[in-house]
């Protein structure tokens, strides 16, 4: 038994109940999650690209337009070129398999490390009413790439722009069943005013954060 287990079966036994939990109970549960309320939200209207460009960009993110996929590798090197930062890191996903090289990009697939000066992810999906990214765990996108590099470069379909973060989580369990291991939202980059109320970027993480929008 594990020790989650145990301490479940401890407190079961506290409330009167022995063995695992029956399938009745399993499926009051559930429906009880299923029709939970939803708190109050603000009005989130007009287009969720605009709103979620806009929202981005006030939390400190730039961020750029594509037409297709294809054309990432280039817009990632010209941000790149355009600030003088390096061209080398990380990349996972399926974005690994794009034309990184052919823009001047060098990157592994593999998890962040300390020297990596730039790491590539996607995103599971993009929040309007915050300019807030959503990123998951799994075996072909380590956390670690949008978390060690001190430049993060997140790619963002429009389709996968929703409007809440209650969204963000119901999508997760429309296509994922359970969630994974770590959820990440990331809202602009790392940012602390812990000594003398100074804002100093990159505290625990990404001094800047690039977003790629594919139309």
């Amino acid at each position: 038994m594990s020790v989650r287990e145990d301490i479940l079966a401890r407190i079961r036994r506290q409330q009167g109940r022995s063995g695992a939990p029956s399938d009745a109970e399993r499926a009051a549960v559930e429906s009880c999650i299923a029709a939970r309320a939803i708190g109050p939200r603000p009005a989130v209207t007009g287009d969720l690209a605009a709103r979620f460009k806009a929202k981005a960009e006030a939390l400190a993110s730039t961020v750029a337009e594509v037409a297709a996929l294809a054309d990432v590798p280039a817009a990632a090197a010209a941000y790149l070129r355009s600030g003088g930062l390096r061209m080398s890191g990380v990349v996972v996903g399926d974005l690994a398999n794009l034309d990184w090289k052919a823009a001047g990009l060098s990157l592994e697939t593999r998890r962040a490390a300390d020297q990596d000066a730039v790491g590539i992810t996607g995103a599971f999906c993009a929040i309007a009413e915050t300019g807030t990214l959503m990123l998951v765990s799994g075996a072909g996108s380590a956390a670690s790439a949008s978390l060690v590099p001190e430049t993060h470069i997140a790619v963002v379909p429009l389709s996968r722009i929703v409007t809440y973060m209650e969204d963000g989580f119901s999508l997760a369990r429309a296509e994922l069943g359970e969630l994974p291991r770590a959820v990440n939202f990331i809202s602009g980059p790392s940012r602390t005013a812990d000594i003398e109320q100074t804002v100093a970027m990159g505290a625990h993480g990404p001094y800047r954060v690039h977003i790629i929008l594919v139309r």
